[in-house]
């Protein structure tokens, strides 16, 4: 019985040993499978044609290209997104993911790929002063199901949340009148408004600047070396800064004050 159970741990510590890292998966596969939503301008979304496109589309075709890999997009609600990645349906997900210690305890990321804040969302004609998340308390607040910002108004307090699938709805029911004022990413808000064609505006921006990385499963440190080599390639022969100066007239990895 202590032979059979001596073979079991070494055979359990070899699998460790010689399990394949991400990289030799994807290697082998020949496609980098990069989970987004497909409804979060100008990040990743569908044009006029129903074809993907956004900075992250371009982003990503650009980072499997360095690695010597097809991306293979698959679009999912942001809800979902981070569970699938978990359960391995793929392999990273490149939709705006703020890096913090809660989602480091189950991921690794790469290194920050943009820098951006909260910021609020209310009707052009806002005769209200919303400055901070504290002045909204005792109203509606369109929030995305799952994301960070869900969990900053949560913290705060006082603050009746309404969950959505993506940004899209929330504007639709800010524009109506069913919420008070939504909150999102500081990057997105000038673009989606001006694509939603609604009235509404940006508010105030709330909380600090959030680092933004690509989550992969834990325990893959050739795959987080190649992931950053690619994306610091991408930096120094200025690819990155033209896909992000053509989406945001910016470079979103620069610190707001740095831009």
């Amino acid at each position: 019985m202590k032979k059979t159970l001596l073979t079991l741990t070494l055979l359990g510590v070899a699998a460790n040993v010689y399990a394949a890292d991400l990289l030799d998966t994807v290697q082998q596969r020949g496609t980098l499978k990069i989970a987004l939503e497909g409804t979060y301008p100008p990040f990743n979304f569908k044009d006029k044609d129903q074809k993907l496109t956004g900075f992250e589309v371009e982003l990503g075709a650009a980072l499997a290209q360095k690695l010597k890999l097809k991306p293979e997009f698959i679009t999912g609600e942001w809800s979902g997104l981070l569970a699938g990645l978990q359960g391995g349906k793929f392999d990273v997900v490149l939709n705006q993911v703020s890096i913090t210690d809660k989602r480091k305890e189950v991921f690794d990321f790469s290194q920050p790929y943009t820098l951006s804040s909260a910021q609020l969302i209310v009707r052009k004609n806002e005769k209200r002063s919303f400055k901070s998340l504290a002045d909204l308390a005792g109203k509606k607040m369109g929030v995305t199901q799952g994301s960070n910002y869900a969990e900053m108004v949560k913290a705060q307090g006082g603050i009746e949340s309404k969950f959505y699938p993506s940004a899209a709805e929330i504007f639709q029911d800010l524009a109506t009148g069913r919420i008070d004022a939504g909150i999102n990413d500081s990057l997105l808000i000038p673009f989606a408004i001006k694509e939603a064609k609604l009235p509404l505006k940006a508010g105030a921006a709330v909380g600090s600047a959030t680092q933004m990385g690509i989550p992969f499963a834990k325990g893959n440190p050739k795959f987080k070396v190649a992931l950053d080599g690619a994306l610091n390639a991408l930096h120094k022969d200025g690819s990155f800064k033209k896909i992000s100066v053509k989406w945001f007239g910016i470079d979103v990895s620069k610190a707001p004050g740095a831009r």
